[in-house]
């Protein structure tokens, strides 16, 4: 393991993690609201402490770094850099450091589980922090990393793997560094593009950003309690509703997109799996909350839609409370807790591709029954799913329904009913935000043990970084010449 060059690469990342905090220090001198002192400090102790990390790791020479050492940098660049996140929520005093590290991990990977019980207490600039933060996690710290300093091209691939939500993550151009600045580039014309159509809204220029930076990521941290409900504005709803589902798509088919290619959403088996099941449920919920819930059929399709787009995608916003829909939605909406949105999108989630290809395994495996001389593959967009892909999915899987067991059963040791057990892990797990029971839509996980929070800020990390990264750093071997 080359100690050396995992701590120069976390101390990059830390110095980049401080010069962002200058974003919400000029948020607080223009509104006066009297953070700038805990952001001052929160950003000179995360460069002191990066800076210190880089210098005394400087000069080593390394020309490749292995798929093991990718992970280790990634898993722990992530943990370290939740913890300096959070130094601004508790220097600020907003709540402890076991809940300031819970939101921290919650912003940095697009969860949107939040322990404020009052969001619009807080200062302007520290929820424009708890926004931005979500937006950096989006596309993710590394691959920023790689598109700004070059010179971590060198084992970026390894990196960009570890990081990149994807079951099998491909460059979009033959320079691992163009490929992050192309990613990059179509996230930032997205939230420009967003920012502009909240302002036509009547939002102000402050919530629009901080909306934008939350959406984008389909992370769904509002500055309101009640979050986007908060607007009443149906043009509001469609808009972010319209950018969770471009979040919620493998951004590298926006880049064809751009490219010219119009068709490509429909040519893509995932893009179009992904969109026609948003369309299945959005349907099915409204005609279910139509007449029971409300008496309007269109408000019926708005309330749903918006809601059955921010679980899926993982975004998290709530415009209704949905524990109040008959048990239909509620069950649907459950589900898709544990879907996500596609492969290499900012959703989090078991991710479509890998539903899909579940299905044809077992597809496949019914039909080897019956056939059982047939040599049947399968395919994605008309492309053979290497066994070993397929092997990798499965497990993946078979980890992310056994971690969400396991993980269920310690909350309900620590005294939380079984629904909120549940329905914390699922939605911490899939990076999702709300759940059911005690973490519902008007609620938050200000009620949970501390225990419970340490434990939910891990399962963030595990969902976000797809499981293997996090989960591999507890397997012996894994440490082994």
């Amino acid at each position: 393991m080359k100690w050396h060059y995992i701590i120069n690469i976390i101390g990059i990342l830390l110095i980049v993690l401080a010069l962002s905090m200058f974003f919400p220090i000029g948020c607080s001198l223009f509104y006066d609201d009297g953070s700038i002192i805990p952001l001052l400090y929160s950003t000179l102790i995360t460069i002191g402490v990066g800076s210190t990390l880089f210098l005394i790791s400087r000069g080593t020479e390394i020309d490749y770094i292995n798929q093991r050492e990718g992970m280790a940098i990634v898993a722990l660049g992530w943990t370290i850099i939740s913890l300096f996140g959070a130094l601004p929520f508790y220097l600020g005093d907003v709540c402890n450091f076991s809940d300031a590290f819970f939101e921290s991990v919650s912003g940095f990977t697009t969860t949107g589980s939040s322990i404020l019980t009052n969001i619009e207490s807080v200062s302007k600039s520290l929820l424009f922090w708890r926004s931005f933060i979500q937006w950096l996690g989006g596309m993710g710290i590394i691959v920023l990393s790689l598109a700004i300093l070059p010179f971590l091209g060198v084992g970026g691939m390894q990196l960009f793997k570890a990081e990149v939500p994807s079951p099998v993550p491909d460059k979009l151009t033959p320079r691992l560094t163009d490929s992050a600045k192309i990613l990059w580039y179509v996230y930032i014309l997205f939230s420009i593009a967003q920012v502009i159509l909240l302002l036509f809204g009547g939002m102000n220029l402050y919530d629009s950003l901080c909306h934008t930076f939350t959406t984008m990521p389909t992370g769904g941290f509002s500055t309101k309690n009640s979050s986007i409900a908060h607007f009443n504005s149906s043009y509001i709803d469609y808009v972010i509703l319209i950018f969770m589902v471009l979040a919620g798509i493998n951004f590298s088919l926006h880049y064809q997109l751009l490219r010219g290619k119009t068709l490509i959403f429909w040519r893509d088996s995932e893009c179009r799996f992904f969109l026609l099941f948003i369309l299945g449920v959005t349907l099915a919920v409204t005609f279910n909350v139509y007449g029971t819930v409300y008496d309007s059929f269109e408000k019926s399709f708005q309330y749903a839609s918006f809601q059955v787009v921010s679980i899926i995608t993982t975004t998290g916003y709530a415009t209704a409370d949905y524990e109040l829909w008959p048990g239909l939605s509620q069950v649907l909406i459950f589900i898709c807790l544990f879907i996500g949105a596609s492969a290499g999108s900012t959703g989090g989630g078991m991710k479509f591709a890998r539903i899909m290809v579940c299905f044809k395994y077992c597809y496949r495996e019914i039909f080897s029954l019956i056939h059982p001389s047939s040599v049947s593959q399968i395919k994605m967009n008309s492309v053979v799913v290497q066994n070993h892909v397929v092997r990798s999915i499965m497990g993946f899987i078979a980890l992310y329904i056994g971690l969400f067991v396991f993980c269920s059963i310690l909350l309900s040791v620590m005294g939380l009913d079984l629904v909120t057990s549940f329905s914390a892990v699922a939605t911490c797990i899939g990076n999702v935000g709300p759940g059911f029971g005690a973490v519902g839509p008007i609620d938050n996980f200000a009620s949970i043990p501390v225990a419970g929070k340490w434990l939910l800020s891990w399962c963030m990390l595990i969902g976000r970084l797809e499981i293997y990264t996090m989960i591999i750093l507890f397997v012996p071997e894994f440490w082994k010449k």
